[in-house]
């Protein structure tokens, strides 16, 4: 090969010797770390590890003794978290009402028409457990209503049908049940079932369960199971309800609605 041949050459040799360092350094080079598991996945390494792979009554008694250990609030301390937990995302000065999705000022809580006052999903009477610490003031099934449709709601049960519920559009009662608006049915049926695996007869309190009926009356039960669970599928939780679920863990009582972060956990245990 005659030397005026070898400058064409220089430009390829530069070229392979470039892709060849490329190469190696590809090669050197040390795997993407993953991301860090963040939101549910996170809780179930964390929180819920003694749950998970679970199912049935195994399922339940895990849960139960994850979530039951909880810092107790005071009836009046309610008032306050509630400010929090339900705040309007469109006026930080209101917090919105659960069964007619009103907006109303926070400074309006109280006992007069008008106001708003402590709504217990989970009905006082059904285990006569009141306002004590413990049920009667778990933030968990405890929401902001108007007082007016808080009367009318008493301490029915839930279930399908009746007639339309005057200053709550989308409601429906009868004289022993109450439907609340569609965009809250999921939100009522996680609660009731939160409190039915939360207090299981073993501090004090009534064993609260679920059953299929209604006129339930003074029993620690709460119906109608099938139309709660009809409803969890129905309504998943949507930005609001896991917020507030948050807020509830970070803020007040540091224990989870499980049925919030894993709404197919009704099925598995009932």
């Amino acid at each position: 090969m005659s030397r005026r041949h070898l400058p064409a050459l220089r430009p390829v040799l530069a070229l392979c010797a470039a892709a060849a360092v490329l190469a190696g350094s590809a090669a050197a080079a040390p795997a993407a770390t993953p991301p860090a598991a963040s939101g549910t996945a996170a809780l179930d390494d964390t929180y819920y590890q003694g749950a998970i792979g679970k199912t049935g009554p195994a399922l339940q008694t895990a849960l139960h003794g994850i979530i039951r250990n909880q810092t107790k609030l005071s009836y009046s301390g309610v008032w306050e978290a509630l400010k929090v937990t339900d705040q309007d995302p469109a006026n930080s000065a209101n917090v919105v009402l659960l069964y007619s999705g009103l907006s109303r000022a926070k400074s309006k809580n109280g006992g007069n028409v008008g106001d708003w006052n402590r709504e217990h999903v989970w009905a006082q009477s059904h285990g006569d457990f009141g306002t004590s610490q413990g049920p009667g003031t778990d933030l968990h099934h405890l929401r902001p209503e108007d007082v007016q449709v808080n009367g009318i709601r008493g301490n029915k049960d839930f279930d399908n049908g009746g007639s339309p519920v005057s200053g709550a559009p989308g409601n429906l009662t009868d004289s022993d049940s109450y439907e609340p608006r569609d965009a809250v049915k999921g939100d009522v049926a996680r609660m009731i079932l939160y409190m039915a695996v939360r207090y299981e007869g073993n501090d004090s309190f009534a064993d609260l369960e679920p059953n299929d009926r209604v006129n339930n009356g003074s029993s620690p039960l709460m119906g109608r199971l099938s139309v709660l669970k009809q409803w969890n599928d129905e309504d998943p939780p949507d930005t609001f309800e896991k917020r507030r679920n948050e807020l509830i863990y970070s803020q007040f009582q540091h224990n989870r609605n499980p049925f919030i972060d894993h709404p197919e956990w009704v099925e598995s245990i009932w």
